[in-house]
């Protein structure tokens, strides 16, 4: 696949899942549809931390925004300048790896929140390996339906950050390539024309 197209289509797809995992991050400050547990301090600290707000969302987001402009902005260099090429090139990879690192800590954020489980208040002490054992869930009495809650979007926001993860890697192939041999547009419009027979 062309380095530009695949650029057009790694993009808004990292742009849409920036913005599913912010919004994944903000539904669990809010347990049951509610604020009161997030004013009383009753959230997990992993989901307070924001991984996916920050992470998942905004480092990824932003980067790829900045990335894809620096690849389809009029200044792209053509083919025959290297110098002028690479450092666009360059800068966009940069900012795929940042995109790339944010991901991967909303990854891990995401894991440990998963694995830690929500804070409730609960009828019994809580158990060792709750997300394995399904019958231990309704020890927790409120927020109700908390452990779904918790586990459905962590584990959303460990599919997006790991899905950013790849895709973010694939921009950063593509600033690699865009840097050796420039993008298809470029030659395109820069080749030498071939003449027609007459």
């Amino acid at each position: 696949m062309c380095v530009g197209k695949c650029s057009r289509i790694v993009g808004p797809c990292l742009l849409a899942l920036g913005t599913l995992s912010m919004a994944a991050n903000i539904l669990l400050l809010f347990p049951g549809g509610t604020w009161k547990y997030l004013v009383e301090g009753h959230i997990s600290k992993h989901a307070k931390v924001l991984p996916g707000v920050w992470g998942g969302g905004i480092v990824v987001s932003t980067a790829v925004c900045v990335a894809s402009f620096l690849t389809f902005s009029d200044f792209w260099c053509p083919p025959t300048a290297l110098p002028g090429r690479c450092s666009q090139a360059f800068i966009s990879a940069v900012l795929s790896k940042l995109a790339v690192l944010g991901a991967a800590a909303c990854f891990v954020f995401s894991g440990l929140g998963l694995t830690d489980g929500p804070l409730c208040f609960y009828n019994a002490s809580k158990a060792e390996n709750y997300l394995f054992d399904r019958r231990i869930w309704s020890i927790c009495l409120e927020p109700k339906g908390v452990v779904v809650w918790n586990s459905i979007l962590f584990f959303l926001l460990l599919l997006i950050s790991a899905a950013e993860m790849v895709l973010a890697s694939l921009q950063v192939l593509n600033g690699c390539l865009g840097c050796l041999c420039g993008y298809c547009e470029g030659k395109k419009s820069h080749g030498r024309q071939t003449p027609q027979p007459t």
